[in-house]
Order: C-alpha cells, then structure tokens, then sequence
C-alpha cells in the first residue's frame, strides 16, 4: 500500500511540474522569443498581441498558388516583408464581407513593405479562383483544401475560418485574429509592425 501511495505521490509531481511547463505564458504563442511559432488555446480571446522579445517565428509555409496552379507560393517568397496571413474559403459568409478590407490594407500598405498572402482551405479550386477573381484581389492566395499548410502554424486549429495573423519582417507572430476583420481595425496594427525598427 505505501509503495502505491509513493508511486502515486510521483506521478501527481510529474504531472504538475509538466502542467508547469506546458502553461508558460499567458496566451497563444510559447514564450521565449526566436523559437517556433507554437499556438496555445487563447482562454476565449479573439485578438491576441505579441511585443517582440515573445514572438514565435513561422517557417516552412508554402502550397500551391491558386491563381497560378502548379506553381509553389509561400513565405520564403516575401522575405523581410511584413506579411498578413487569412485564412479563407469561398463558402465562408465572413470571409466574403472582409475580403475588400484585405484588399484594401494591402493597397494602403504595400508601398511600406507589407504583403497579404492568403490561405484557401475547405474549398474547390475553381469556386476559390472565381471568388478571387471576381472581387478583383491584387494579393496571391495559397490553395490548400485540405489545410496542409496551416501545420507550419503548430497547433492552429485549422476549422477557425476566418483568421487573420500579422507577421513581423522576420515572420514572427505578432498578432492573432480569430475573428473577421474590417480595414479600421485591421490597418492600424499593420502600420504599427511595419514601422517597427528593423
């Protein structure tokens, strides 16, 4: 009987020092700054902020382009640019309503080095290269259906659509929106990681 209550006594401290460890920070990305990218359930936040010394880099992101089938497109392709993810699909009412924003913060931003590269998943290609065409977006979008691409953001749940996250000239998370977004509020923080000092 003791020697259970010692096994026991063991297990519980493992547990919680791996709980601990597992626990580090307060919201979406693993702390410590120049590591991988790693997200973490918010605790029902739909807009999370990152300084720079907590920042996640993304690396290794890339897919077919949609417009240009057979022909790869990813974050490699937009070095030291500030880069504004979405994940979208055609068939998602909130991804159609912010698609001018999209257009727009990448119209207002492109002149201080800033990139919107979109994410389709779920999607059939000709149903996502119509969307794409039909609303006039100057920005490239990866297809992905199957949502291949969205492992390059580890343990991002791929049913969240839409999702927008701003990447830093090096590609570290700076901000996560899990939400659909309008240009005035979406531009302003664009515009604040693009005048971040390189």
């Amino acid at each position: 009987m003791k020697r259970l209550v010692v096994r026991f006594g063991l297990v519980a401290a493992t547990l919680a020092l791996v709980a601990g460890c597992a626990t580090q920070g307060d919201d979406a990305v693993s702390q410590g700054g120049g590591g991988e990218f790693t997200f973490v359930s918010p605790g029902g936040q739909t807009r999370i902020f990152y300084p720079p010394e907590q920042r996640g880099r993304v690396s290794g992101m890339s897919g077919d382009n949609l417009l240009e089938p057979g022909k790869q497109l990813g974050l490699d392709d937009f070095k030291d640019k500030v880069v504004v993810l979405n994940i979208w699909g055609s068939w998602c009412g909130p991804c159609r309503s912010e698609a001018d924003d999209l257009q727009a913060v990448q119209d207002k931003t492109a002149a201080q080095g800033v990139q919107v590269l979109g994410i389709n998943v779920r999607d059939s290609q000709s149903a996502a290269a119509d969307f794409h065409r039909d609303r006039g977006l100057t920005y490239p979008s990866i297809f992905d259906p199957a949502g291949r691409t969205l492992l390059a953001l580890r343990q991002f749940p791929r049913s969240t659509v839409p999702a927008t996250i701003v990447l830093d000239r090096q590609h570290r998370v700076a901000a996560v929106f899990l939400t659909e977004m309008l240009e005035s509020e979406l531009l302003p923080e664009v515009q604040k990681v693009a005048a971040e000092p390189r």
